[in-house]
């Protein structure tokens, strides 16, 4: 099992610290560094260029983009897991707009902050359902045409390629699902999903699940 190389970014030094220790727990996890000021949060990313950077910093803030653009700068591989707190869903959509690969609670379970690093570290995007929802009706009601947040997507309107089945599936990626979630509602294998998943992202020239979905929203596919 390959170490996960981790940076911890916050400004609660026992916060950080408690995290480090959980963390430095797991045989493939490994903390190779902490910071509570953002010039310094940089350098270490610039400098040790992990895997994973845990940041408590909400993501609008110019803390927050000092690191993202440390890691973009560098063209590095380095996935950002943003550690929220409740209250902080306003900011889910700029975090998600600045790159980042997935928003855990700071209140959340040990189990799923586990999970989350190793999906995240594996090339997954992770958010829990609600979470999903929640940005995509925001980005959704920020607009989705020409001018809207998936006109970065530079894609045309290819949704008529799609099988009737696909579509049902995009709905499905747009309100939030995960794979298996569509497969129990949908009757169908897990791996009938990824397969279906696979041709959709061929056929729309998207590269993930969350560009689905802002592609859903901006050909208007995302409400069925």
């Amino acid at each position: 099992m390959p170490t996960i190389r981790i940076v911890i970014v916050d400004d609660n030094s026992l916060f950080r610290d408690g995290l480090a220790k959980l963390l430095e727990e797991q045989p493939d996890l490994q903390v190779i560094s902490s910071a509570d000021n953002a010039q310094i949060a940089a350098d270490q990313v610039r400098k040790s260029r992990p895997d994973i950077v845990l940041l408590g910093w909400p993501a609008s803030s110019p803390n927050s983009q000092k690191v993202f653009h440390a890691i973009q700068e560098g063209k590095l591989l380095t996935r950002v897991i943003m550690l929220v707190a409740d209250d902080a869903k306003e900011d889910f959509v700029e975090a998600v707009r600045q790159g980042c690969c997935g928003i855990v609670p700071k209140q959340t379970s040990t189990e799923l902050l586990l999970k989350s690093i190793r999906k995240v570290h594996a090339g997954e995007f992770w958010l829990d359902r609600l979470t999903t929802a929640d940005v995509i009706r925001k980005l959704a009601k920020k607009g989705g045409g020409n001018n809207g947040p998936s006109a970065r997507l530079g894609v045309r309107d290819q949704s008529s390629a799609l099988s009737q089945r696909e579509r049902e599936i995009v709905v499905l990626v747009a309100q939030g699902f995960k794979n298996k979630e569509m497969a129990e509602r949908m009757f169908i294998s897990e791996q009938t999903v990824k397969n279906h998943l696979h041709n959709i992202f061929d056929k729309l020239g998207v590269s993930d699940r969350l560009e689905l979905a802002l592609y859903a929203i901006h050909h208007n596919l995302h409400e069925g």
